[in-house]
């Protein structure tokens, strides 16, 4: 599923960042597949200290950032979000979901998100979400992807091997 995740990313991506827990196995990753591997510097401390050390490790000005169990993102909604993340002043794209927005998958223009998940991370809150709403965000309305995704496919996370069953 990673792996999957990881070449769909790497359609749009010249590099992935896969953020591992600090004593993690490097996963295989097929070949071709521009991935490469950051580390948590401590386990358990959720998806923000995750995020954090990702954006720590990529070079570009901008982060798509998406989980591993996510393995049918569609190419066409991540390049809208890219797209708007370029061409707007705004900090962090994500999708909107009913009357909220998502944050996995979300662009994240990573020089201004460095600084604010580590504050976050001082003060405690382990939440992407929480980085999101510290941020400059465009929320991409579900008319707009859905046209790209009808489905809803790039909301898709796998949590439990029944969830592929569906």
């Amino acid at each position: 599923m990673l792996q999957h995740a990881v070449l769909r990313l790497g359609e749009v991506c010249s590099e992935v960042i896969v953020v591992l827990a600090p004593d993690a196995p490097e996963p295989h990753m097929p070949i071709g597949a521009p991935a490469r591997f950051a580390r948590d510097p401590t386990e358990g401390e959720g998806p923000l200290a995750g995020v954090h050390a990702g954006l720590l490790a990529v070079g570009t000005e901008l982060a798509l950032v998406t989980g591993g169990d996510m393995p049918d993102l569609q190419t066409r909604v991540l390049l809208e979000m890219l797209q708007v993340a370029e061409e707007g002043d705004v900090d962090a794209v994500a999708l909107q979901d009913g009357d909220r927005f998502r944050p996995l998958p979300s662009v994240i223009r990573t020089a201004n998100a460095v600084e604010i998940a580590h504050a976050l991370l001082h003060d405690a809150h382990r939440a992407l979400r929480d980085l999101l709403d510290g941020l400059r965000l465009a929320v991409i309305d579900e008319p707009t992807w859905l046209a790209f995704d009808p489905d809803r496919r790039s909301l898709f996370d796998v949590d439990v091997p029944s969830d592929l069953d569906g």
